[in-house]
């Protein structure tokens, strides 16, 4: 059976609607206008999060988008837990049938986010872990 993409098309649309934490974190860090959805339990929240991020759980998400995203054209990213979770595709895939048309997914999820020392953010304040040298270059 033949793919209906060629290697190149898969790709790209890989890399338009996937974004990893490095990217991300160099996106805000620009000053790029992006609207970071948590689409975790609250337990998860709690226990840590990307700052600046908005918790909507995706069973609220199609209620509650329009709080945060401005137009369907917006930048949008949604995450979870990492690679063994997929609440983040749910969460896209949602967006996506909403018509939202610029939305990414965090490869990695939040996990990776900490896992290569960006900053998080808990119930109880800001935190950095040292990044792993399986997931970032150590200085």
């Amino acid at each position: 059976m033949k793919p209906s993409l060629s290697a190149a098309e898969f790709f790209a649309a890989k890399l338009a609607y996937e974004i990893d934490p490095a990217d991300l974190a160099a996106d805000r860090a620009a000053g790029a206008p992006v609207t970071v959805i948590d689409t975790r339990s609250e337990a998860s929240w709690s226990q840590g999060r990307i700052p600046g991020a908005v918790h909507i759980p995706n069973a609220d998400l199609d209620k509650r988008i329009s709080e945060f995203a401005g137009d369907r054209d917006s930048p949008i990213v949604v995450y979870c837990w990492g690679p063994g979770c997929n609440g983040s595709t749910r969460g896209a895939l949602i967006l996506a049938n909403l018509g939202y048309t610029n939305v990414r997914e965090l490869i990695g999820g939040f996990e990776y986010w900490a896992r290569e020392g960006l900053a998080t953010v808990s119930d109880e304040g800001r935190g950095r872990r040292a990044p792993d040298p399986l997931t970032a270059p150590v200085r």
